[in-house]
């Protein structure tokens, strides 16, 4: 299977009161066929529970999975090998996330951390927003070596009640990470050192009310764009790689002002080439396009389409950028948008994938 594209997927199997059902099976993998646009079924783990989101190794030979489930006053994160020619997904390890609702996780650019971040709830359990976990050799996870717990809160009464992590993301430098704090309007900025440990250097504050979740670096790493869920919006920020200071820059509503009071932001994805951003609008059904001036990192609106289904929660572009794949949640479908290059359009190819409530959606090449 040398050179294929490898599609990872995480879907919901245990239900969830703020999920509209639970219809999936686990960890699913796929190979996908860019040209012709056609998916294979490679191996499934119906056993991990609620994988909601997933990180890759850049060959496809190790996920790692947040398992989310609402009554858990501990997430966990669990360890799996893939192998390609077997076509087998197998159990390695899982350690305590130390946070409730566990929400997010990246591999650190050395490959040496899992960097976890957790949304949590209510009080009790261990209650940290990033914890960070050493990976062994064997692709297999140690026990957490650091927890960082954060307070706050925003105007928002029912989603800002308190701090409310929703995504790390290491700075392109590397060395550095970006809490995106949805509770309490923040992107705080950790610096990693050698023994993995993160020291807070620099905190921003995003608009009030803004709740931003996930973030997306321009491959200079210059820039910083955050989507934020609460108010509809996209950030484009200036990030300092030395500092970790962040400034905003410009903001611009992902949908028209009609839709702003039932729409609730999920995922951003930026273009190899840096020059569109695209962001998930769960409730306006819809893709946001943005184009990037590569001197200031302002945005200018391109439009929307439509997300080939329901509640569109993760986005991926393929490594070519020539496809970007939507996990609609509610509606059971992985669609494949075609996008092109000069544009950054996007056009529905009526190619989709049925599977129950993705959540999550990883590419690996092998």
């Amino acid at each position: 299977m040398t050179g294929d594209l490898l599609l990872f997927i995480g879907t919901l199997n245990r239900e969830a009161p703020y999920f509209q059902g639970a219809r999936g099976e686990g960890l699913c993998v796929f190979r996908f066929d860019e040209a012709k646009l056609g998916f294979e079924r490679l191996a499934s783990y119906p056993q991990v529970e609620n994988p909601t989101y997933l990180s890759v190794t850049p060959d496809g030979r190790h996920v790692y999975a947040n398992s989310e489930v609402a009554d858990w006053r501990e997430g966990l994160v669990t360890a799996f090998a893939f192998d390609p020619q077997a076509r087998r997904l197998t159990y390695l390890n899982t350690q305590p996330a130390l946070g409730s609702i566990t929400a997010h996780n990246a591999i650190s650019a050395d490959g040496r951390h899992l960097f976890v971040a957790n949304y949590s709830v209510g009080e009790g359990g261990p209650d940290k927003a990033l914890a960070v976990l050493p990976l062994r050799t064997d692709g297999t996870l140690a026990p957490a070596i650091a927890g960082i717990a954060r307070q706050g809160t925003g105007p928002v009464q029912d989603r800002q009640e308190r701090s409310h992590a929703h995504s790390v993301t290491e700075t392109r430098q590397g060395g550095m990470v970006i809490l995106a704090d949805l509770g309490t309007d923040e992107l705080a900025t950790y610096r990693i050192g050698a023994d993995g440990m993160p020291v807070l250097i620099a905190t921003s504050r995003t608009a009030s009310g803004a709740g931003p979740r996930h973030l997306a670096l321009h491959p200079d790493g210059r820039f910083l764009f955050a989507i934020n869920e609460l108010d509809s919006t996209v950030t484009a920020h200036d990030l300092d790689p030395a500092s970790g200071q962040i400034h905003a820059i410009d903001s611009q509503s992902t949908v028209p002002a009609e839709a702003r009071d039932h729409n609730h932001c999920s995922d951003i994805q930026i273009s190899p080439d840096g020059r569109f951003i695209y962001a998930g609008n769960r409730g306006h059904d819809s893709i946001a396009i943005f184009e990037i001036d590569q001197n200031s990192g302002r945005l200018s609106p391109r439009g929307h389409v439509p997300c080939g289904g329901s509640t569109p929660r993760n986005l991926a572009l393929t490594p070519s950028g020539g496809h970007l794949l939507v996990a609609n949640q509610n509606s059971d479908r992985v669609s494949v948008l075609a996008r092109d290059a000069a544009s950054g359009a996007l056009t529905d190819t009526g190619v989709a994938l049925n599977i129950g409530t993705p959540m999550c959606l990883k590419f690996a090449k092998v």
